[in-house]
């Protein structure tokens, strides 16, 4: 990526369940009931040279040796067997680009060169590439191929799925290191989750609907970090206004979902306002975690007190108690020193309101240098 135009950089290692795995106890707890046992395999890690993260693997190899117990069906076992070597390939290949944001970017295969959704899923990854963006997507052609086209190969991750009718990489990502072959779904789609910073979505079938709603239900559930969300239709297109209609008239007016859940996805037809939805959540927000039930959520620039004043009277429902308030990095995040100096926003949330917590991340935005 050229140098200057990287102005998105994450910074941190990501957690993409905001706390989830840095709030687990520090001392692990790992028995198989049998302290001969136990001393083996705490022996056995420690010799194998995994002391950093010694603690994690040594319940690991527990968990497995109790599956083997268990007398699981070899069915089962070849399923965690082989999801668990997935996801460790994917984490591999992310390794050195955790630095670097990203948009997953989904659609359908079926999309041919030349049709409107495929140039604007090009034009889309191209400004996204500019903006200091990597793309990532399914690996496939259509929306997928357009979108990896736009990005560059060396810009680019490919996530391709294993299916019967053999799905095969498009030609920009083919053959690239960047390219992750998938048994499964579930844990495709959670690299996609895990590893992305945005998600764009564009026309698509069953496998987009599928993915669309997997993300904002994560994140409306607190599974996964807030994170922007753009629904793009071509020029003059009505895919994603269609099914806006469909969820207001069906999911809203029956009272599945709140007013506010809209705030988690923008539809536009317009590249320039999907790409600025996107570039602009991360403008001032940078991250947040959860420490000790409260909300952390680390800025690029200081609030005055006025604007957080401010934050206490149009924000207040969604407190669940005390006030908004402005703080130095915390003692329990003592692990990401390279956030150490960032201004802080803390707060006691209400938990189940992450629209609202959207329109709060929008307007902190607000601030800039």
């Amino acid at each position: 990526m050229p140098k200057g135009k990287r102005p998105h950089l994450r910074k941190d290692p990501r957690d993409f369940m905001a706390g989830g795995i840095f709030n687990i106890p520090q001392n692990r707890k790992f028995s198989t009931g049998d302290e001969a046992i136990d001393a083996r395999i705490s022996d056995l890690v420690d010799d194998f040279g995994c002391a950093t993260s010694s603690s994690f693997i040594k319940e690991l190899v527990t968990t497995a040796l109790q599956m083997g117990k268990d007398s699981l069906v070899e069915g089962d076992l070849k399923l965690y067997n082989r999801a668990l070597k997935e996801m460790r390939a994917s984490s591999n290949v992310f390794a050195p680009f955790t630095e670097e944001r990203k948009v997953s970017v989904y659609g359908s295969a079926r999309t041919k060169p030349g049709e409107p959704e495929f140039e604007a899923a090009k034009e889309f990854a191209r400004h996204m590439k500019d903006a200091g963006f990597m793309t990532i997507t399914g690996a496939g052609d259509g929306i997928m191929g357009a979108a990896q086209k736009g990005a560059g190969r060396e810009n680019g991750f490919g996530l391709n799925i294993r299916l019967p009718f053999e799905q095969s990489a498009n030609v920009t990502i083919h053959g690239d290191p960047k390219l992750i072959d998938y048994n499964y779904f579930f844990t495709r789609k959670l690299a996609f989750v895990k590893e992305s910073d945005a998600a764009a979505l564009f026309p698509g079938g069953f496998g987009t609907m599928d993915e669309g709603f997997e993300v904002l239900t994560l994140m409306q559930t607190g599974k996964a970090l807030i994170y922007p969300v753009v629904m793009v239709d071509a020029p003059g297109g009505t895919y994603w206004k269609t099914w806006e209609r469909f969820v207001k008239d069906q999911l809203f007016r029956l009272g599945l979902i709140s007013e506010a859940d809209f705030s988690l996805f923008k539809i536009t037809d317009d590249i320039d306002e999907a790409v600025a939805e996107i570039v602009t959540f991360y403008r001032n927000f940078h991250s947040y975690r959860f420490v000790k039930g409260k909300m952390v959520i680390r800025m690029n620039f200081e609030l005055s007190d006025g604007f957080v004043a401010g934050l206490n009277e149009d924000f207040k429902d969604i407190l669940a108690e005390g006030e908004f308030e402005t703080c130095k990095a915390l003692p329990q995040e003592a692990n990401e020193k390279h956030l150490a100096d960032m201004p802080r926003l803390i707060f006691s949330a209400e938990r189940g309101r992450a629209g609202r917590i959207r329109e709060l991340i929008n307007r902190i935005n607000q601030v800039a240098a």
